[in-house]
């Protein structure tokens, strides 16, 4: 068989929809300066889609440190991987200053965050090691799993119960066949917007030998007093072994980072195949990371107001009977019951005619019933954008108890 005959005869839950979503659903094309209002398709639109927390990706101060970067260095320097000839005195700094503000002896620059972390797995265990990690797990972890060459064990999403389980029939494949154990989780998980069971986990060193590994991704910025994260949230930063996180939310960027003990570092320093033969992480985006990372530290109103307009917003949500789940986080996802095609016609409606644009979670992400609208607040939104939000959303559950979005085929747009 031909390999394109054979892709073109699959159906993905999500493909199979393509020519009636591009553009709309799928692969929408948001334009302007990044803030709450922006263009889409022609109009303005009140946009909770853009993993901005802390409104810094159009702050004053950070768009003068890019431009004076790039003005200085262009988007080459440094050339090269680090380990040849990529390296300067501020990788080496941010890599300092980051490790300091984790509480960590150490760490490593990443170029991205879904590579970073897919390729630090693969680089700290081997065929006898054995990957524990929580269901719900983001794409890149999963995919970092998948690399393993070795057992991997999933438990029930933040279940300490199903999680001891799986040590136990780890503990003892991995002591015959003389490895170790790696558990991986989340800080903040995105969908859901739960925080991980971190306290428990860690807990759980009492009774197994194993190291953990947590992808903070989205609570590096959000929580902890200075933004540290979820494990300085929890008050247990010190028993995560391998520190994860990625410049592309709170840091509104490009690049990640994973800190740790100075041993473990600097092993994946000369062990990470993405970071070992990639060219380094553009002066632009470290000098970048160095502004925003000293903003984190001394202007606490950003993460002050993000906190605030959260609270309006979820609050104003479950006042109003929505079901937002358990989120703990930012992240906050409205749970309605409807199939795909009800989903296009919600959306069609909250952008056609409230001007309101926030992502559809659908089938196979969540349930066949389920249609997840996921908000991501900002420092930038205001309280009447939460209000505005509220009344809009108030509207079209009304709808879609009435059967008004009831349909077999998916919305269509002009």
């Amino acid at each position: 068989m031909d390999l394109f005959e054979k892709i073109a005869s699959k159906k993905s839950p999500l493909g199979q929809f393509a020519n009636e979503a591009h553009h709309y659903y799928t692969f929408p094309k948001l334009e302007g300066e990044l803030a709450p209002r922006m263009g889409f398709r022609g109009k303005t639109v009140l946009n909770w889609s853009l993993n901005n927390y802390l409104g810094l990706g159009n702050h004053p101060e950070v768009r003068k440190a890019d431009a004076d970067a790039a003005a200085d260095h262009g988007c080459a320097y440094p050339m090269g991987a680090r380990m040849m000839s990529g390296n300067t005195d501020f990788h080496e700094e941010l890599e300092r200053q980051l490790a300091e503000f984790e509480q960590k002896e150490d760490a490593i620059l990443l170029n991205f965050g879904y590579q970073g972390i897919l390729s630090a797995i693969d680089a700290l265990v081997d065929r006898r090691d054995v990957i524990v990690y929580d269901a719900e797990s983001h794409a890149c972890i999963i995919d970092g799993v998948r690399l393993h060459q070795g057992k991997r064990f999933v438990y029930a999403h933040n279940d300490m119960d199903s999680l001891e389980k799986q040590l136990v029939r780890a503990t003892k494949m991995a002591e015959e066949q003389g490895g170790a154990i790696l558990v991986i989780t989340e800080g903040v998980f995105g969908m859901s917007g739960n925080q991980g069971n971190l306290k428990g986990t860690i807990a759980l060193k009492s009774k197994f030998n194993f190291r953990l590994m947590v992808d903070d991704a989205h609570g590096f910025g959000t929580l902890g007093p200075n933004g540290e994260g979820a494990g300085v949230e929890q008050g247990i930063q010190d028993g995560i072994d391998i520190y994860f996180s990625t410049f592309a939310k709170s840091m509104a960027s490009i690049g990640a980072f994973i800190a740790g003990d100075q041993m473990m570092i600097n092993y994946l320093r000369y062990s990470m195949r993405s970071q070992i033969f990639a060219k380094s992480l553009p002066m632009v985006f470290v000098k970048g990371a160095l502004k925003r990372l000293e903003m984190l530290r001394t202007q606490p109103e950003h993460k002050a107001n993000l906190w605030k307009i959260t609270a309006a917003l979820q609050d104003g949500l479950k006042a109003e009977g929505f079901n937002i789940g358990t989120t703990s986080s930012c992240v906050t996802p409205v749970l309605l019951k409807g199939n795909i095609p009800e989903a296009t016609h919600l959306i069609h409606d909250l952008r056609e005619n409230y001007n309101i644009f926030c992502s559809i979670v659908v089938y196979p992400v969540v349930p066949k019933d389920v249609i997840m609208l996921r908000l991501i607040p900002t420092a930038a939104h205001s309280l009447e954008d939460v209000a505005e939000t509220i009344k809009a959303f108030q509207d079209i559950k009304g709808k879609l108890a009435a059967g008004e979005y009831r349909a077999e085929t998916l919305a269509a747009f002009n």
